[in-house]
Protein backbone atom coordinates (compact mmCIF):
# COMPACT_ATOMS: atom_id res chain seq x y z
CA UNK A 1 0.00 0.00 0.00
CA UNK A 2 0.90 3.66 -0.11
CA UNK A 3 1.37 5.95 2.67
CA UNK A 4 3.12 8.99 4.14
CA UNK A 5 5.21 9.46 6.70
CA UNK A 6 7.11 11.47 8.98
CA UNK A 7 10.15 10.28 9.22
CA UNK A 8 11.32 11.99 12.29
CA UNK A 9 10.53 15.24 14.70
CA UNK A 10 10.62 18.11 12.11
CA UNK A 11 11.13 15.37 8.90
CA UNK A 12 9.48 16.26 5.67
CA UNK A 13 6.75 14.04 4.76
CA UNK A 14 7.52 11.47 2.71
CA UNK A 15 5.86 8.57 0.74
CA UNK A 16 6.47 4.76 0.73
CA UNK A 17 5.63 1.83 -0.01
CA UNK A 18 4.52 -0.44 3.12
CA UNK A 19 3.02 -3.94 3.22
CA UNK A 20 -0.52 -3.54 4.09
CA UNK A 21 -1.19 -3.86 7.79
CA UNK A 22 -3.22 -7.41 9.31
CA UNK A 23 -5.42 -6.41 12.41
CA UNK A 24 -4.79 -7.55 15.81
CA UNK A 25 -7.15 -9.36 17.43
CA UNK A 26 -8.97 -6.95 18.69
CA UNK A 27 -8.65 -4.52 16.09
CA UNK A 28 -10.55 -3.57 12.29
CA UNK A 29 -8.54 -3.07 9.25
CA UNK A 30 -9.72 0.21 7.70
CA UNK A 31 -9.58 0.94 3.77
CA UNK A 32 -9.10 4.61 3.23
CA UNK A 33 -11.15 7.03 1.33
CA UNK A 34 -10.72 10.20 2.53
CA UNK A 35 -8.70 11.57 5.32
CA UNK A 36 -9.08 15.04 6.65
CA UNK A 37 -5.41 17.25 7.31
CA UNK A 38 -5.83 18.78 11.01
CA UNK A 39 -3.96 21.22 12.76
CA UNK A 40 -3.32 18.40 15.33
CA UNK A 41 -1.17 16.96 13.06
CA UNK A 42 1.75 19.03 13.55
CA UNK A 43 2.19 17.02 16.80
CA UNK A 44 3.50 14.33 14.42
CA UNK A 45 5.44 17.11 12.10
CA UNK A 46 6.70 18.48 14.85
CA UNK A 47 7.80 15.61 17.20
CA UNK A 48 5.53 17.98 19.69
CA UNK A 49 3.72 15.26 21.61
CA UNK A 50 5.02 12.79 23.77
CA UNK A 51 5.90 9.01 23.38
CA UNK A 52 5.58 9.29 19.45
CA UNK A 53 7.54 6.36 17.67
CA UNK A 54 9.05 7.60 14.46
CA UNK A 55 8.17 6.88 11.73
CA UNK A 56 4.67 7.90 11.54
CA UNK A 57 1.91 8.16 9.76
CA UNK A 58 -0.43 11.11 10.53
CA UNK A 59 -4.22 11.34 10.52
CA UNK A 60 -7.45 11.59 13.03
CA UNK A 61 -10.24 12.22 10.24
CA UNK A 62 -10.36 9.13 8.63
CA UNK A 63 -13.29 7.80 6.21
CA UNK A 64 -13.50 4.63 4.78
CA UNK A 65 -14.65 0.85 4.63
CA UNK A 66 -14.46 -2.14 7.07
CA UNK A 67 -11.55 -4.00 4.78
CA UNK A 68 -10.60 -6.91 7.87
CA UNK A 69 -11.46 -7.43 11.49
CA UNK A 70 -9.55 -9.42 14.16
CA UNK A 71 -10.66 -12.70 15.49
CA UNK A 72 -12.00 -11.13 18.67
CA UNK A 73 -14.16 -8.12 16.96
CA UNK A 74 -17.84 -8.35 16.73
CA UNK A 75 -20.25 -6.05 15.73
CA UNK A 76 -18.42 -4.75 12.52
CA UNK A 77 -18.14 -6.72 9.18
CA UNK A 78 -16.05 -6.31 5.71
CA UNK A 79 -17.77 -3.70 3.83
CA UNK A 80 -19.27 -1.56 6.21
CA UNK A 81 -18.93 2.07 6.24
CA UNK A 82 -17.03 3.27 9.32
CA UNK A 83 -14.91 6.51 10.69
CA UNK A 84 -12.04 6.60 12.84
CA UNK A 85 -11.14 9.59 14.81
CA UNK A 86 -9.02 11.35 17.17
CA UNK A 87 -9.93 8.92 19.94
CA UNK A 88 -8.63 5.84 18.97
CA UNK A 89 -8.82 3.67 21.88
CA UNK A 90 -9.28 3.38 25.54
CA UNK A 91 -8.07 0.96 28.08
CA UNK A 92 -11.74 0.16 30.08
CA UNK A 93 -9.85 -0.36 33.43
CA UNK A 94 -8.17 2.53 34.40
CA UNK A 95 -11.08 5.30 36.50
CA UNK A 96 -12.23 7.05 33.89
CA UNK A 97 -13.07 4.11 31.85
CA UNK A 98 -14.80 2.50 34.98
CA UNK A 99 -16.94 5.52 34.76
CA UNK A 100 -17.57 5.77 31.14
CA UNK A 101 -15.35 8.83 30.41
CA UNK A 102 -13.31 7.22 28.01
CA UNK A 103 -12.25 10.12 26.51
CA UNK A 104 -10.37 11.03 29.54
CA UNK A 105 -8.93 7.47 30.03
CA UNK A 106 -5.44 7.73 31.28
CA UNK A 107 -4.11 4.97 28.53
CA UNK A 108 -6.16 6.64 25.71
CA UNK A 109 -4.33 6.18 21.73
CA UNK A 110 -4.51 8.58 19.84
CA UNK A 111 -5.16 7.92 16.10
CA UNK A 112 -1.87 8.86 13.82
CA UNK A 113 0.05 9.26 17.28
CA UNK A 114 -0.33 6.15 19.08
CA UNK A 115 -0.60 4.21 15.98
CA UNK A 116 -0.48 4.95 12.00
CA UNK A 117 -2.89 6.91 10.73
CA UNK A 118 -4.75 7.91 7.87
CA UNK A 119 -2.30 9.52 5.49
CA UNK A 120 -2.56 5.88 3.91
CA UNK A 121 -4.32 3.63 1.95
CA UNK A 122 -4.75 1.52 4.95
CA UNK A 123 -4.83 1.90 8.50
CA UNK A 124 -5.74 -0.54 11.47
CA UNK A 125 -7.23 0.61 14.93
CA UNK A 126 -9.25 -0.39 18.25
CA UNK A 127 -12.78 -1.88 17.54
CA UNK A 128 -13.73 0.73 19.81
CA UNK A 129 -12.54 3.53 17.93
CA UNK A 130 -15.36 2.79 14.64
CA UNK A 131 -17.77 5.08 14.36
CA UNK A 132 -20.40 3.69 11.84
CA UNK A 133 -21.00 6.35 8.95
CA UNK A 134 -24.33 7.09 7.06
CA UNK A 135 -24.78 5.32 3.85
CA UNK A 136 -24.92 8.59 1.82
CA UNK A 137 -22.56 10.64 3.58
CA UNK A 138 -19.53 11.57 1.23
CA UNK A 139 -16.16 10.67 2.60
CA UNK A 140 -14.71 14.05 1.58
CA UNK A 141 -17.31 15.38 3.58
CA UNK A 142 -17.06 13.12 6.87
CA UNK A 143 -13.54 13.35 6.91
CA UNK A 144 -13.42 16.90 8.70
CA UNK A 145 -16.66 15.73 10.99
CA UNK A 146 -14.39 13.43 12.62
CA UNK A 147 -12.21 15.57 14.81
CA UNK A 148 -13.48 19.51 13.60
CA UNK A 149 -16.74 18.43 13.88
CA UNK A 150 -17.19 16.14 16.53
CA UNK A 151 -15.31 18.59 18.49
CA UNK A 152 -17.68 21.71 18.13
CA UNK A 153 -20.85 19.63 17.78
CA UNK A 154 -20.11 17.43 21.21
CA UNK A 155 -19.32 20.80 23.00
CA UNK A 156 -22.57 22.49 21.63
CA UNK A 157 -24.60 19.57 23.02
CA UNK A 158 -22.68 19.39 26.27
CA UNK A 159 -23.47 23.01 27.26
CA UNK A 160 -27.28 24.07 29.11
CA UNK A 161 -28.03 26.00 26.16
CA UNK A 162 -31.69 24.92 24.74
CA UNK A 163 -33.81 26.13 21.71
CA UNK A 164 -33.92 29.82 20.77
CA UNK A 165 -30.78 30.71 23.82
CA UNK A 166 -28.08 32.83 22.46
CA UNK A 167 -25.21 31.26 21.48
CA UNK A 168 -21.82 32.79 19.55
CA UNK A 169 -19.21 31.14 17.39
CA UNK A 170 -16.29 32.84 17.70
CA UNK A 171 -14.01 32.44 14.92
CA UNK A 172 -15.40 31.40 11.21
CA UNK A 173 -13.02 28.87 10.47
CA UNK A 174 -12.34 25.43 10.21
CA UNK A 175 -13.65 24.51 13.90
CA UNK A 176 -15.85 27.82 13.43
CA UNK A 177 -17.64 27.40 10.22
CA UNK A 178 -18.81 23.74 11.34
CA UNK A 179 -20.16 25.25 14.69
CA UNK A 180 -22.03 28.22 13.36
CA UNK A 181 -24.08 25.40 11.17
CA UNK A 182 -24.05 23.03 14.33
CA UNK A 183 -26.00 26.06 16.79
CA UNK A 184 -27.93 27.07 13.85
CA UNK A 185 -29.76 23.29 13.19
CA UNK A 186 -29.78 22.50 17.23
CA UNK A 187 -32.02 26.03 17.09
CA UNK A 188 -29.80 28.03 18.87
CA UNK A 189 -30.17 31.80 18.03
CA UNK A 190 -26.85 31.82 16.74
CA UNK A 191 -24.16 34.78 16.55
CA UNK A 192 -20.88 34.79 14.36
CA UNK A 193 -17.96 36.28 15.80
CA UNK A 194 -14.97 37.26 13.60
CA UNK A 195 -12.40 40.13 12.33
CA UNK A 196 -13.70 42.48 9.22
CA UNK A 197 -16.86 41.78 7.07
CA UNK A 198 -15.11 39.19 4.43
CA UNK A 199 -16.94 36.44 6.13
CA UNK A 200 -19.99 37.41 6.83
CA UNK A 201 -21.88 36.86 3.85
CA UNK A 202 -20.48 33.12 4.20
CA UNK A 203 -21.30 32.71 8.18
CA UNK A 204 -25.08 34.30 7.24
CA UNK A 205 -25.16 31.67 4.14
CA UNK A 206 -24.07 29.14 6.76
CA UNK A 207 -27.38 30.11 9.32
CA UNK A 208 -25.97 32.77 11.74
CA UNK A 209 -28.99 35.07 12.77
CA UNK A 210 -26.48 37.67 13.46
CA UNK A 211 -22.34 38.76 12.56
CA UNK A 212 -20.27 41.03 14.71
CA UNK A 213 -17.18 42.20 13.09
CA UNK A 214 -15.06 41.98 15.89
CA UNK A 215 -12.37 44.88 14.63
CA UNK A 216 -15.55 47.42 14.30
CA UNK A 217 -17.03 46.47 17.47
CA UNK A 218 -16.62 45.43 20.92
CA UNK A 219 -17.88 42.16 20.53
CA UNK A 220 -18.48 41.61 24.29
CA UNK A 221 -21.16 44.60 23.85
CA UNK A 222 -22.29 43.51 20.74
CA UNK A 223 -23.74 39.77 22.67
CA UNK A 224 -24.65 41.96 26.01
CA UNK A 225 -27.02 44.07 23.49
CA UNK A 226 -28.49 41.10 22.27
CA UNK A 227 -29.26 40.06 25.70
CA UNK A 228 -26.23 37.87 26.56
CA UNK A 229 -24.90 34.68 25.55
CA UNK A 230 -25.99 31.92 27.26
CA UNK A 231 -22.70 30.19 25.38
CA UNK A 232 -19.74 31.23 23.20
CA UNK A 233 -17.84 28.65 21.54
CA UNK A 234 -14.57 29.96 21.11
CA UNK A 235 -12.86 28.17 18.03
CA UNK A 236 -10.15 30.69 16.87
CA UNK A 237 -6.69 30.10 19.16
CA UNK A 238 -6.32 33.80 20.22
CA UNK A 239 -5.94 34.45 23.55
CA UNK A 240 -6.96 37.68 23.30
CA UNK A 241 -10.08 36.94 21.16
CA UNK A 242 -10.82 34.88 23.78
CA UNK A 243 -10.44 37.63 26.34
CA UNK A 244 -12.60 39.80 24.54
CA UNK A 245 -15.93 37.58 24.61
CA UNK A 246 -16.45 37.13 28.00
CA UNK A 247 -17.68 40.30 28.95
CA UNK A 248 -21.01 39.16 26.66
CA UNK A 249 -22.02 36.02 28.66
CA UNK A 250 -25.06 36.30 30.11
CA UNK A 251 -26.03 35.38 33.63
CA UNK A 252 -24.95 31.36 33.83
CA UNK A 253 -23.27 31.70 30.54
CA UNK A 254 -20.44 29.66 29.89
CA UNK A 255 -17.29 30.75 27.34
CA UNK A 256 -16.26 26.57 25.87
CA UNK A 257 -12.81 26.91 24.40
CA UNK A 258 -12.00 24.40 21.60
CA UNK A 259 -9.32 26.09 19.94
CA UNK A 260 -6.18 26.31 22.01
CA UNK A 261 -4.09 29.58 21.88
CA UNK A 262 -0.38 29.43 22.38
CA UNK A 263 -0.08 32.07 24.88
CA UNK A 264 -2.25 31.88 28.22
CA UNK A 265 -5.53 33.38 28.51
CA UNK A 266 -6.42 36.25 31.42
CA UNK A 267 -10.12 36.46 32.62
CA UNK A 268 -11.29 38.83 34.98
CA UNK A 269 -12.70 36.69 38.23
CA UNK A 270 -15.06 39.47 38.79
CA UNK A 271 -17.11 38.71 35.33
CA UNK A 272 -17.43 35.25 36.43
CA UNK A 273 -18.38 35.52 39.96
CA UNK A 274 -20.74 38.47 39.22
CA UNK A 275 -23.23 36.24 37.41
CA UNK A 276 -22.29 32.68 37.63
CA UNK A 277 -20.34 32.76 34.86
CA UNK A 278 -17.58 30.31 33.53
CA UNK A 279 -14.97 29.75 31.54
CA UNK A 280 -13.61 25.73 30.15
CA UNK A 281 -12.50 23.15 27.73
CA UNK A 282 -14.07 20.57 25.28
CA UNK A 283 -12.01 17.53 24.10
CA UNK A 284 -13.21 16.37 21.34
CA UNK A 285 -15.64 12.48 22.10
CA UNK A 286 -15.56 8.89 21.62
CA UNK A 287 -16.18 7.42 18.39
CA UNK A 288 -20.16 7.11 19.70
CA UNK A 289 -20.01 10.70 19.85
CA UNK A 290 -18.54 10.52 16.47
CA UNK A 291 -20.74 8.44 15.25
CA UNK A 292 -23.62 10.70 16.48
CA UNK A 293 -21.99 13.48 15.02
CA UNK A 294 -21.95 12.39 11.20
CA UNK A 295 -25.56 11.15 11.60
CA UNK A 296 -26.65 14.88 13.03
CA UNK A 297 -24.43 16.36 9.80
CA UNK A 298 -26.36 14.12 7.39
CA UNK A 299 -29.72 14.44 8.86
CA UNK A 300 -29.31 18.15 8.70
CA UNK A 301 -27.29 18.87 6.14
CA UNK A 302 -24.33 20.15 7.99
CA UNK A 303 -21.09 20.47 5.48
CA UNK A 304 -17.57 20.90 6.03
CA UNK A 305 -16.13 23.70 3.10
CA UNK A 306 -13.58 21.11 1.51
CA UNK A 307 -9.94 21.16 -0.52
CA UNK A 308 -9.06 17.83 -2.27
CA UNK A 309 -5.29 17.08 -2.34
CA UNK A 310 -3.92 13.64 -3.51
CA UNK A 311 -2.58 11.35 -0.95
CA UNK A 312 1.06 12.60 -2.35
CA UNK A 313 0.28 15.74 -1.79
CA UNK A 314 -0.08 15.26 1.62
CA UNK A 315 2.44 17.92 2.24
CA UNK A 316 0.55 20.89 0.12
CA UNK A 317 -2.40 19.95 1.85
CA UNK A 318 -0.73 20.46 5.31
CA UNK A 319 1.27 23.24 4.48
CA UNK A 320 -2.48 24.93 3.33
CA UNK A 321 -3.69 24.37 6.52
CA UNK A 322 -1.22 25.45 8.32
CA UNK A 323 -0.81 29.08 6.60
CA UNK A 324 -4.74 29.40 6.81
CA UNK A 325 -4.44 29.18 3.00
CA UNK A 326 -7.07 26.11 2.88
CA UNK A 327 -11.32 27.11 3.15
CA UNK A 328 -11.55 25.59 5.54
CA UNK A 329 -10.19 21.55 5.48
CA UNK A 330 -7.54 20.04 3.81
CA UNK A 331 -8.12 16.51 2.51
CA UNK A 332 -6.29 13.62 1.30
CA UNK A 333 -7.66 11.05 -0.68
CA UNK A 334 -5.76 7.88 -1.54
CA UNK A 335 -6.75 7.25 -5.74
Amino acid sequence: MRAVQVPEPGGDFEAVDREIPDPEPNEVRVAVDACGVCHSDAFVKEGAFPGIDYPRTPGHEVAGRVDAVGEDVEGWEAGQRVGVGWHGGHCFTCDACRRGDFINCEDALVTGIAFDGGYAEYLTAPAEALAAMPEDLAPVDAAPLLCAGVTTFNALRNTDAGPGDLVAVQGIGGLGHLGVQYASRAGFETVALSRGTEKRDLALDLGADHYVDTESEDPAEALTELGGASVVLATAPSADAIESVVGGLGDNGELVAVGVPGEPVSVDVQQLVMGKRSVSGWASGTAKDSQDTLEFSDLRDVTPMVEEFALEEADEAYQAMMDNEARFRSVVVPE
